[in-house]
C-alpha cells in the first residue's frame, strides 16, 4: 500500500475543547463577521482591506505584524475595516514547497500535522485576543475549516480550488464572507459558476456527515488576474476588465453582488512593489464609473514587516517566505491613500 497511517488526527470537537475562546473573544468576532458582511451588502459603506502576509509562518512575526495594522485601523476606522491575512495554508502548484503553518508549524522541522492545527488555531485566537482582529484564512482544504469556524473572520477560495465541488458546496454551509477567486486560466464564468453553487442549497457528504446546507449569501468575487497558454500573467484590474466583470455578475442576480480585486499574485506580475500602483488604479475606476463604486468593496494586498522573501533558514525577523510582499513602512503609507481615495 503507498499511502502510509502515521496518526490519527484530533477532531474538530476536540481541538476546541483543548483550545477553546471565551464567550467575549467570540462575541467579538462576531461582531467583526457582521461588520463585513454589512459592507458585501451596501449597509455599510466602509472600504475592505484583507492585507497581510502571502502566508503565516512564525507566531511572533505575524502578530507584530497584525498589532500595526490594529493601530492603523484605529486611525482610519471611519473609512476602512483592515482584515488581516492569517494564511495558514499554502497551495503549491506542483506540490513541492512549504506547505503553510497547518502543516508545518516550524518551517525548518518535518511536518507535524496535529501540531500544525493547534498552531494556527492558537494564531487565530491570539489575533482575536490581543488585538480584536478577526483574521483572513484560505481554505485549501474543506475538512479543516471547522478547526477555525468559530475564530475566522473571513475565507478565501483561492484560483487553484475555485473548479472544486467539495469547496462550492462547503461555502455554501458556512456562515461567514467567502471570497471566491477566479481560477488560474482567467475564466470569469468559472468563478461566477462558483457564486451560484455557492448561494445555492446542497446535500453532500461532509467530514462524514450527510449535511444540508442554505446556501451563503455573502460569497463573492476575488479578481486576481490569470495565466495565459504560454505562462504568461494577465492582469484583470483594468477598467474594461472591472467593467465586464460586473455587467456578468449583474446579470446573475445573485444576492450581495461584491468584488474585491487582490493586487498582487498574476495582477501584480508577481511584481509585488507594483501593489500600490494597482490600488490606486482600481480606486481612480472606482471613482471613475458608478457601478464600480457600488461593486468593489475592498482590496487584498500582500504585506508583511520586511519587503520581498527570503529562503526558508534566513531568518530575517518578519520576511516572507513564500511569495514576495511589501514592506511595512509602503504598507501603512498605502492604507492610510486607500483611507483618503474610497
Amino acid at each position: 500500500m503507498g499511502m502510509k497511517f502515521i496518526k490519527r488526527i484530533p477532531t474538530a470537537a476536540e481541538i476546541i475543547e483543548r483550545i477553546p475562546v471565551s464567550k467575549e473573544i467570540k462575541k467579538l468576532r462576531d461582531q467583526r463577521v457582521i461588520e463585513i458582511k454589512k459592507i458585501l451588502s451596501g449597509e455599510d459603506s466602509r472600504f475592505l482591506l484583507i492585507i497581510g502576509p502571502c502566508s503565516a509562518d512564525h507566531e511572533d512575526p505575524v502578530c507584530d505584524y497584525i498589532s500595526r495594522l490594529a493601530k492603523v485601523q484605529e486611525k482610519v476606522k471611519d473609512q476602512l475595516l483592515i482584515v488581516p491575512r492569517i494564511y495558514t495554508n499554502k497551495p503549491r502548484t506542483t506540490g513541492e514547497g512549504y506547505k503553510g503553518m497547518v502543516h508545518q508549524p516550524d518551517p525548518e522541522k518535518a511536518p507535524d500535522l496535529s501540531e500544525g492545527i493547534m498552531a494556527i488555531r492558537r494564531l487565530h485566537i491570539r489575533s482575536l485576543t490581543e488585538f480584536g482582529m478577526a483574521a483572513a484564512d484560505e481554505m485549501l482544504y474543506p475538512e479543516n475549516y471547522s478547526y477555525l469556524e468559530d475564530v475566522l473572520g473571513y475565507v478565501a477560495i483561492g484560483a487553484r480550488s475555485v473548479e472544486n465541488q467539495q469547496h462550492r458546496l462547503t461555502v455554501s454551509g458556512i456562515d461567514l464572507p467567502v471570497g471566491m477567486k477566479n481560477p488560474t486560466s482567467g475564466d470569469i464564468t468559472v468563478m461566477l459558476n462558483s457564486l451560484i453553487a455557492a448561494q445555492s442549497e446542497h446535500s453532500f457528504i461532509y467530514n462524514g456527515w450527510e449535511v444540508e446546507t442554505s446556501g451563503n449569501p455573502y460569497s463573492h468575487a476575488i479578481l486576481r488576474g490569470a495565466v495565459n497558454a504560454s505562462g504568461e500573467n494577465i492582469p484583470n484590474y483594468h477598467f474594461e476588465n472591472l467593467i465586464q466583470t460586473a455587467s456578468e455578475y449583474e446579470k446573475l442576480d445573485l444576492a450581495n453582488p461584491a468584488i474585491i480585486v487582490d493586487v498582487n499574485h498574476a495582477n501584480s506580475m508577481k511584481r509585488y512593489h507594483e501593489q500600490p500602483r494597482i490600488a490606486r488604479e482600481v480606486l481612480l475606476s472606482r471613482k471613475y464609473d458608478s457601478t464600480l463604486k457600488k461593486m468593489i468593496k475592498g482590496l487584498m494586498i500582500e504585506s508583511y514587516i520586511e519587503e520581498g522573501r527570503q529562503g526558508i533558514g534566513e531568518h530575517v525577523y518578519g520576511k516572507s517566505i513564500t511569495d514576495a510582499c511589501l514592506g511595512w513602512n509602503d504598507t501603512e503609507r498605502l492604507i492610510h491613500y486607500i483611507a483618503e481615495n474610497v
